[in-house]
């Protein structure tokens, strides 16, 4: 094992579009900025595979990224906090020890997974999931697709899907039209979101959309064959992207002791959290797209290099783009048929086989985990955390190090790097 040490002014986690912007508008401060993204390349999901697109906003991000002279630490995934101003973070076979002034969190989001029969079949994914894939190579061209859930991902991927020539059998939305036409409503008052959205229902033009809709199980053998959606339809496909939302990922924000508030991270107008020296920029501090997530992200990363007039400047623009959240949120929450579409064998937890039928005898989260060990895998609760959330109203009880899994080497190394520092809450007591 190689330990491999760096030193920054500001370090930013998520190479995403809000962590590219704070990466940027800080470097472009004068300050040694450090931007940290466990995935192969910047651009987090929004952007995947576009950085390298010359007239693309990623593309232009990334210009500007390089130009100030951001060090860029891709493959990298932060796992622990053992110490006021570390991080520490796996890269293949070395552990990296991260130090920092300034910490911004732009940890993005993932989609949330609800269990029913057959979910777990090969070529059931997420509709960001399977649109990730098809920019990664996954070859779509004159397949069948059922693209089902809820919330924009559905409509952005059907027409990524569509655009890369497969064939989108139906989009099922699970809430209902009257939702949907007051969500178009608070378009009306966001010109460049209704532009968005006008575009994509014309490059899905003829693909049925059909709402209060949704699947009830997926079917086939060796994988997906078919599925049975709600309003008593059997389609066979190849392929069903299904999605219900988005999730923040706040997990580092709360180990480090971020205060929470309906399950975002919260933040004053500068993006500060309720630790000094800490900000938080996109998905984490609510759902609400690309262009919130871009303007956080300056604000923090100014903010962070000590430009905090400069920061607020972007504050009335912040607040405009913030006031679409809530509509987001009630045009798309979750009906409460979806929770009985789990079957007593119908496995919640994937990583580690736990059925429906186990968890539903159980009273807690921290019950199921011992009892179970569902959220004990790989994932770590990311997946089966917000489907028992929602199935059982179950609340985690704490994070804990490390939050993703880590080699052993790297573990041993952090806990005896934990007996040599015993302050080790940032900002706040041992």
């Amino acid at each position: 094992m190689t330990r491999v040490a760096r030193s920054f002014d500001v370090l930013v986690v998520g190479g995403g579009p809000a962590g590219m912007a704070a990466s940027v508008c800080a470097a472009e401060c004068g300050r040694r900025v450090g931007l940290v993204d466990d995935n192969p390349s910047l651009g987090g999901q929004i952007w995947r595979g576009e950085t390298s697109l010359g007239t693309s906003d990623a593309a232009r991000w990334a210009e500007r990224s390089s130009s100030a002279g951001v060090e860029t630490l891709c493959g990298t995934r932060v796992f622990h906090h053992p110490a006021r101003g570390i991080l520490l973070a796996e890269q293949e076979d070395d552990v990296c020890e991260l130090s920092f002034q300034k910490l911004v969190l732009a940890t993005g989001a993932r989609e949330r997974f609800l269990p029913f029969p057959g979910w777990t079949l090969p070529n059931v994914f997420g509709a960001g999931g399977l649109q990730a894939m098809v920019k990664s190579g996954l070859p779509i061209a004159g397949k069948r697709v059922v693209v089902a859930g809820t919330g924009p991902l559905l409509v952005a991927a059907a027409a990524f899907l569509r655009k890369h020539a497969a064939t989108v059998l139906v989009i099922c939305e699970q809430t209902p039209w009257i939702s949907l036409f007051r969500f178009a409503g608070a378009l009306l008052l966001e010109t460049q979101k209704l532009a968005q959205a006008l575009s994509l229902k014309r490059q899905l033009a003829g693909v049925r959309f059909l709402t209060s809709c949704w699947p009830i199980e997926a079917q086939g053998e060796e994988k997906l064959q078919a599925v049975v959606i709600s309003r008593g339809e059997r389609i066979a496909c190849d392929y069903l992207a299904c999605g219900f939302h988005l999730v923040p990922n706040t997990e580092l924000a709360q180990l480090l002791g971020c205060q929470m508030c309906g399950g975002y991270v919260q933040t004053d107008e500068s993006q500060e959290t309720s630790l000094s020296g800490v900000f938080c920029a996109g998905e984490p501090t609510g759902i609400g797209g690309l262009e919130l997530s871009l303007i956080e992200g300056q604000i923090a990363g100014l903010a962070a290099a000590g430009r905090r007039e400069q920061a607020v400047r972007h504050s009335r623009e912040r607040k405009k783009l913030a006031g679409f959240v809530p509509a987001l949120e009630r045009a798309f929450s979750l009906r409460q048929e979806l929770k009985t579409l789990a079957r007593p064998e119908t496995i919640v937890c994937r990583c580690e086989d736990v059925p429906y039928r186990r968890l539903a005898a159980q009273q807690s989260w921290r019950s199921a985990k011992l009892q179970t060990r569902c959220g004990m895998g790989p994932c770590q609760g990311r997946v089966c955390g917000p489907a028992t959330e929602f199935l059982f109203d179950w609340k985690p009880d704490s994070v804990r190090p490390p939050i993703f899994p880590a080699q052993f080497e790297h573990m041993a190394w952090m806990a005896s790097h934990a007996e040599s520092e015993p302050q080790a809450v940032l900002g706040g007591d041992p």
